[in-house]
């Protein structure tokens, strides 16, 4: 099965089921002399893991994650690093009565229609599961992008089905069960997931995701643009069904003396094309926002097929998020952080030494909001 790599530079390739022995990923190209361990790991898939709140699923996965090469005496040896997170608590019996019917708007029939066969236990390779692995391959890029540039990537929750909630506060994206950042509004986005659970229905989600610090330079003018990259990335995300870049889809209905970004000494004036231009990094912060559709496995009985092609009634029980844009935001966080570092290795690697021969602009001048 190909697509199992992201990277040129930076290169990760995940492996594993949704209800197989392990899930894990081999990361090649990471800079030797990075000090890591799995401390440094484990709290960005702390953060993703099931069961973390009782507003999403309640597999109990203690998601440990393991580093068998790539290290030696505390830090980076410059050959492929391993991780392996064991899978602990799989139920592969909640899937047995679905094993010959396609759920709807989940990937069993059109991964039956590619393969002609499929792992019905949970998903198998097309599993969320799998983004444990990306997070953990994430925190190791997040690592460097911090400690060598001070690139700092983070991300919130912005809207929950028919909630819109505002960035107040990022110091409380960390303090409640949603990844929000607007604190008051947590007791009624509660109410709503347990609304939604009594009525066997799910909710979409949105995220907004943005990296502070990043050097002006990175990305490509053509085919390699970073945004390209970087809307690739999250729309690899399960159930992402939508990206924007800076002002996203909002840029049909503006002028350009609006949207334009203008520069004077003290900096940019404003950032409606979230820090890329021409497909290259700015040096202003990248910004990106991700619409994430409801969950499909929901307890309502819905039409479908069975494996023979005649007409069924099925409903998914098991153990599912009813929000799964909420455990999206350490994986969006993740995908981020591993694009630019890929695309820092690839800028290092080709324009090291160029003087550019113009004076660098802060991000934004003084007394500036963006947007």
């Amino acid at each position: 099965m190909s697509g199992n790599t992201l990277g040129r530079m930076f290169c990760v390739t995940s492996f594993g089921e949704s209800h197989g022995p392990a899930i894990g990923c081999v990361i090649d190209g990471c800079p030797p002399g990075l000090k890591l361990s799995e401390a440094d790991i484990q709290p960005a898939l702390d953060r993703r893991r099931p069961g973390r709140s009782k507003y999403v699923t309640q597999r109990k996965e203690a998601d440990t994650v393991r580093i068998l090469s790539g290290v030696f005496e505390g830090e980076t040896t410059g050959t492929p690093i391993a991780l392996l997170i064991e899978n602990t608590d799989q139920r592969s019996y909640d899937y047995d009565k679905i094993a010959q019917v396609f759920r709807p708007n989940h990937a069993d029939y059109a991964y039956m229609q590619k393969y002609g066969r499929r792992d019905h236990r949970g998903g198998g390779r097309s599993s969320a599961r799998e983004t444990a692995v990306r997070v953990a391959a994430g925190a190791v890029a997040a690592k460097y992008l911090q400690e060598r540039l001070g690139i700092r990537t983070r991300a919130c929750l912005t809207r929950i089905g028919e909630i819109e909630l505002a960035i107040r506060d990022w110091e409380a994206v960390d303090q409640n069960s949603f990844f929000c950042a607007d604190p008051e509004r947590v007791p009624e986005l509660e109410q709503y997931i347990d609304r939604l659970r009594s009525e066997g229905d799910s909710a979409g989600a949105c995220l907004q995701v943005e990296a502070e610090g990043v050097p002006p330079g990175l990305g490509e003018p053509v085919y390699d643009r970073l945004d390209a990259e970087i809307a690739y990335a999250l729309m690899g995300i399960n159930a992402v069904k939508g990206v924007e870049i800076g002002d996203g889809m909002a840029v049909a209905g503006m002028r350009g003396t609006a949207h334009r970004d203008e520069m004077r000494s003290e900096g940019f004036l404003s950032n409606h094309s979230g820090g890329v231009a021409g497909g290259i990094s700015t040096g202003q912060s990248l910004m990106a926002r991700l619409a994430i559709k409801p969950t499909s496995s929901i307890t309502t009985p819905g039409q479908s097929i069975n494996e023979h092609g005649e007409d069924v009634e099925m409903r998914t029980t098991g153990r599912h998020d009813p929000c799964v844009g909420i455990r999206a935001v350490p994986i969006a966080e993740a995908m981020v952080s591993l694009v630019l570092m890929d695309h820092w290795l690839r800028h290092r690697a080709q324009c090291g030494d160029v003087e550019p021969g113009t004076p660098r602009l802060p991000a934004r001048a003084p007394d500036t909001t963006d947007r």
